[in-house]
């Protein structure tokens, strides 16, 4: 009698990755939760830190995971998500999560620059308000704005505290947008935005570019830098 085939052995990092899954679907570690460190699960298993990292690495692919640069791995869950179809200030768009939303200003100046007078249309010689902020979803940061602004339409831009009022708020209020048009792109970010947005080399992030007009002039160029493994655009006509 032939003897029975014997099942071949599970690997490792396959065990690793089937055990986080399970503490995932059983509610042990929640969707927004970070999980032990390579280091953690290694003595755990008594396994190579090679193996952990496989194991965590097909996971972050599979988006059962994220990893966040400088902050660890952590239970994914639904992408952040903006709206194509209006234009709405994330703020708004956080809250709608049940999430909180804090904005870190990270730069506010007036410009000559000539590319943002020319996306302006101001006149060489003229001013331009710039600002950077960068926008967080809980404590996990999903937006790097970079705005100019026309002082024309907003002089007081310069004035208002983006920690807790939003420019979109404020524009919204000062002077309506009456049309749109913008552009998305996948770009791989500089050094600067992928440490702000703490991602990993080699991520690429979704850049939305947006012009506004309001009463019938141009009223700000945005460039609004995502993280391409944390961010989807989504929309219905």
């Amino acid at each position: 009698m032939p003897s029975p085939v014997q099942p071949k052995p599970v690997p490792a990092y396959a065990q690793i990755k089937a055990y986080v899954r399970r503490q995932i679907e059983q509610g042990i570690w929640q969707t927004g939760e970070q999980i032990p460190s390579e280091h953690e699960l290694l003595k755990q298993f008594a396994v190579s830190r090679m193996t952990v990292h496989r194991a965590l690495r097909e996971l972050t692919a599979e988006q059962v995971l994220t990893r966040i640069q400088g902050a660890g791995t952590f239970v994914a869950g639904q992408k952040y998500q903006s709206t194509l179809v209006q234009i709405r200030n994330i703020a708004d768009e956080i809250a709608s999560r049940g999430h909180r939303h804090h904005c870190e200003v990270l730069l506010l100046e007036r410009t000559r620059d000539r590319a943002a007078l020319q996306a302006l249309e101001l006149d060489l010689g003229d001013e331009a308000f710039h600002s950077r902020l960068l926008h967080f979803d809980n404590d996990v940061p999903i937006q790097l704005e970079d705005r100019f602004v026309n002082p024309q339409l907003y002089p007081h831009y310069l004035e208002q505290d983006f920690r807790t009022l939003t420019p979109n708020a404020y524009m919204t209020r000062e002077a309506p947008m009456q049309r749109a048009e913008y552009l998305i792109i996948a770009r791989m970010p500089d050094a600067t935005a992928r440490h702000r947005l703490r991602m990993d080399i080699g991520d690429p992030c979704l850049v939305l570019q947006r012009r506004t007009w309001a009463h019938g002039r141009i009223a700000t160029d945005v460039t609004l830098w995502h993280p391409g493994s944390r961010f989807q655009f989504a929309g219905a006509f």
